[in-house]
């Protein structure tokens, strides 16, 4: 898998599992791949994959049952929502922006190219 160099490989991975949360493919109280099983399809050191585990079990979207593995934890979803929405709002949001604003694009054009491009994605 590719990653971007902007931003760590383990935070990354975290951003796809909580995607697949809010996308209905992981559901509360469903068994995650483990780490060996994600380490293997997404190409990363299992290291990454458990820090990833790690920081996902902090933000009490996953949890671990000892013996059995990593589960989507009870409110998971709603856990991996406000962190998404934290992160947008925190570090994407001021740079599209500063884009924008750099660009002359103003909130009424913004928001018609959202709209416009919000119709193109799926399962929303």
């Amino acid at each position: 898998m590719d990653f971007s160099n902007n931003q760590a490989i383990y935070l990354q991975i975290a951003e796809i599992i909580c995607e697949k949360v809010l996308r209905d493919q992981f559901h509360e109280d469903q068994r995650i791949p483990s780490v060996r099983e994600l380490a293997v399809q997404l190409e990363v050191n299992p290291n990454t994959v458990m820090r990833t585990f790690d920081f996902l079990q902090a933000n009490e979207i996953i949890t671990n049952k000892r013996g059995i593995g990593y589960f989507v934890a009870a409110g998971g979803k709603e856990k991996a929502y406000a962190l998404r929405r934290t992160e947008f709002l925190k570090n994407e949001l001021p740079k599209l922006v500063k884009t924008a604003a750099l660009l002359q694009i103003d909130l009424d054009e913004l928001k018609d190219h959202y709209l416009a491009a919000r119709k193109n994605i799926p399962n929303i």
